[in-house]
């Protein structure tokens, strides 16, 4: 004798409704943590140029805009261990010990943290800035892809003549998940009173002086860069913008 088919699921959740009890839905799949963006690395290379006769330095991590003070940054499949720098305009010349390189492997995790450190010697009137260590180790700084994003910037304390600036100094973190193009914007300001430059990458812990450093689904081509303070102004001819592929 044949038995009658019988649709069992839908009794059971017919059941379930006389009784008031929830029917849950099949479980979801749970949302997987955030990947990475891309493989390979962002060399981000540091150039610190030095004018004896101005007691001056400045720092370039993209090329300048009027492309005279260029640097290597670029994203590679390969590890830059070199720094490369251009060759200055004969006032101002590379220093190697102060420049440097940092291979930052993409594949380290969601956050590009980039690390600023401002230094000044008051003896000299005289700033510089390191994104990535030194040469020579004596100015550090914290730059690192990692799965967190910093939120307090990382800095060495110097060289005993030259301190770190704490207001000058700043961090930030790039989401490399959430665009194409890694933007970094260099902002060079100046003081004609104290015949002094310095660099922001990221904005000042202050805030006075700004930059568009960014990711971003578009590439930026025009570098964008807060007023300053009234003392010390933007340098368009020194400043410049960088898109770097990572997606």
């Amino acid at each position: 004798m044949r038995r009658a088919w019988r649709p069992v699921a839908a009794a059971a959740v017919g059941v379930c409704a006389f009784f008031g009890l929830a029917v849950s839905a099949p479980a979801a799949p749970q949302a997987q943590e955030a990947k990475v963006a891309a493989s390979g690395y962002v060399n981000l290379h540091q150039c610190v140029y030095y004018s004896g006769s101005a007691t001056d330095h400045f720092t370039t991590a993209v090329p300048s805009s009027d492309g005279r003070f260029a640097t290597g940054t670029n994203v590679s499949t390969t590890a830059d261990t070199q720094v490369s720098c251009g060759a200055g305009d004969g006032n101002y010349s590379p220093i190697g010990l102060l420049s440097g390189v940092k291979a930052l492997n993409l594949a380290s995790g969601r956050y590009l943290n980039v690390h600023q450190c401002v230094y000044y010697s008051s003896s000299a009137t005289n700033h510089f800035t390191t994104v990535v260590p030194s040469s020579d180790g004596r100015f550090a700084t914290g730059t690192n892809v990692s799965t967190t994003a910093d939120t307090q910037v990382s800095c060495g304390a110097g060289d005993g003549n030259y301190t770190l600036v704490p207001l000058l100094s700043g961090v930030k973190a790039l989401d490399l998940t959430s665009g194409r193009y890694v933007n970094l914007h260099q902002c060079v300001y100046y003081s004609g009173s104290a015949t002094n430059h310095f660099t922001t990458v990221v904005p000042s812990s202050d805030g006075r002086f700004a930059t568009g450093t960014k990711v971003s689904g578009t590439a930026d081509t025009q570098v964008s860069c807060g007023a300053g303070d009234g003392n010390y102004n933007p340098i368009g001819l020194l400043s410049g913008v960088k898109a770097l592929t990572v997606a």
